[in-house]
């Protein structure tokens, strides 16, 4: 991303919930010294802590833990995805005497966490979003949630309330966490009415303001009604879609503040119950996986309160729905699936559930959806 390297000390937290399997990071002994005699933990972040998305919801994680005994928080906020986070993770293993460290943005993973977990092995590198795989150095973890079941519901939703049948989706690149958001979501709506379409545009990067703008008022005037994101800070697409009269469902956080009239609903993190259970797992010297997901039934993510603007219908089937997953008995991908230029990617039949891994490399675009990842 392209922010410049800021030389303030503060960082934001991430954390985990029930995963897969997984190496070894902490054995017991290791858990129990950092019991006690205190844990410093960093957290690096790519835009700012105030962004009402992304940093924000691992700074409201963070903030969480602060007031736990014995641990440290040390942060960094603006840090670009380049040799610059090497040098705060090295600055916060040398100088504040971090142990366990969370670089949150996705560009972070590959090179330069692997490379600070092989040159630092006695130090815990958990890394949101970036995909573990076995042969990756032991101390190097990936966390993330399936937040997309939050998208679903807000296809739901965005389903009820449009008049149009258009729904926009702004987006920064066609990554697979990203592709995952905007297909669930279409999903969702679909299965209210299967002549919904969302239009997506994908602006380069995740924190691009004049680019969101531009793409919110170019769906905007295609019709698009409601709208909803996966961009670091949706502030700009929300504050400009309530601007338009349009509804928007948010993401990463709550931004129902922006949109008094238009906000319907959205799929945030729930950062600050998984950190406080992650660390309480460090200091009891519980062993962590190399790969660590959660979805609502763990609690890693969760949906934003109704709006004013939703109608009884919507938030009727959305519950049934939400209901479901919080078991684990609904499943978003099952066959047959086609993506948008008509090829099956899901057969009949097959069912790819939240834990298949298969979904994390995701490379297509559902039916329904206007746009392409090349």
């Amino acid at each position: 991303m392209s922010h410049d390297f800021q030389l303030s000390r503060r960082s934001l937290l991430m954390g985990m919930v029930a995963g897969s399997a997984g190496m070894l990071a902490q054995s017991v002994p290791f858990g129990r010294a950092l019991a006690a005699s205190g844990l410093t933990v960093g957290f690096i972040y790519v835009g700012p802590r105030d962004d009402y998305g992304y940093n924000q919801a691992h700074a409201q994680g963070a903030a969480a833990l602060k007031s736990l005994p014995g641990i440290k928080v040390t942060e960094e906020e603006n840090v670009a995805e380049t040799i610059a986070v090497e040098k705060t993770m090295e600055s916060m293993i040398n100088l504040d005497g971090a142990k366990l460290i969370f670089p949150t943005s996705f560009g972070y993973f590959d090179p330069f966490v692997l490379k600070m977990a092989r040159k630092y092995p006695d130090v815990t590198f958990m890394h949101c979003g970036g995909l573990w795989k076995p042969g990756l150095p032991a101390n190097a973890h990936s966390y993330f949630g399936y937040i997309d079941e939050a998208e679903y519901l807000s296809g739901i939703v965005a389903a009820h309330v449009s008049k149009k049948k258009k729904l926009g989706f702004v987006a920064a690149k066609p990554i697979p966490q990203v592709l995952r958001n905007i297909n669930s979501f279409t999903l969702g709506a679909r299965s209210v009415d299967p002549a919904i379409t969302t239009q997506v545009i994908f602006t380069g990067d995740w924190s691009l303001p004049v680019k969101e703008a531009e793409a919110t008022n170019s769906l905007a005037d295609q019709g698009v009604d409601v709208f909803t994101c996966h961009v670091d800070s949706p502030k700009v697409v929300i504050e400009t879609a309530e601007h338009r009269g349009a509804f928007t469902c948010g993401y990463h956080a709550s931004q129902a503040t922006l949109a008094p009239k238009g906000y319907l609903t959205g799929a945030e993190w729930n950062w600050e119950k998984v950190y406080a259970g992650f660390i309480a797992d460090i200091l009891a010297g519980k062993t962590l996986p190399g790969l660590i997901r959660g979805g609502l039934k763990e609690g890693t993510v969760r949906t934003s309160p109704y709006g004013a603007a939703v109608p009884a219908a919507a938030r009727s089937q959305a519950d049934a729905v939400k209901a479901k997953f919080e078991p684990g008995d609904f499943v978003i991908y099952k066959g047959p699936i086609k993506d948008n230029k008509g090829q099956t990617v899901i057969a009949g039949g097959v069912s790819q559930g939240q834990t298949d891994i298969a979904l994390e490399s995701m490379n297509y675009l559902v039916e329904g959806v206007v746009g392409s990842v090349a």
